[in-house]
């Protein structure tokens, strides 16, 4: 072979040398497609209720933020950076759910849309956290508490609400 291409051949094996054995590739696989699965049913819940942030959106920020924190992880950081890490994630996730708030305006300034939306991208992003970071159990627990926030508390809050509380009921 060509020493040149040789050359060429080594290098990009050692680009790609990030995982090196069946059992780190696993761990990532499991841990990403994890994270990818539990912000998926979250953003089917929202989906379902037509809301804009759907299964890819929240798909995407569970995923994002596993692999976030699984890469310094993998690379040896410390306790402290991944700390750091974390914190970066939750700053930038709050300006995500920021952009899904909206103030109503004229007549409708005490009517705010899309804080459970930005709530539940906060959630998503924290449980693609704890996923990535091998707390699987944790992950799926935060997610089942979310969904039951999510599904059941309205049906609660509505069961209990009186229709001279909503001004739009007749």
């Amino acid at each position: 072979m060509n020493p040149w291409l040789h050359e060429v051949w080594l290098a990009l094996v050692a680009e790609f040398a990030d995982i090196t054995d069946a059992s780190q590739l696993t761990r990532v696989f499991v841990r990403l497609l994890m994270a990818a699965i539990l912000g998926g049913i979250l953003g089917f819940e929202r989906e379902h209720k037509g809301k804009a942030a759907g299964v890819r959106t929240h798909m995407l920020v569970s995923m994002g933020a596993a692999l976030f924190v699984l890469v310094p992880q993998m690379a040896g950081a410390d306790e402290a950076a991944i700390s750091r890490v974390v914190q970066g994630v939750v700053a930038g996730i709050g300006f995500l759910g920021a952009g899904t708030i909206l103030k109503g305006s004229g007549q409708d300034t005490h009517h705010v849309k899309g804080l459970t939306t930005a709530a539940g991208l906060w959630m998503t992003a924290a449980i693609g956290v704890a996923a990535g970071m091998g707390r699987e159990a944790t992950a799926l627990l935060s997610t089942f508490l979310a969904l039951l926030v999510l599904a059941v508390m309205p049906l609660i809050v509505q069961r209990f609400e009186s229709p001279e509380d909503d001004p739009d009921k007749p």
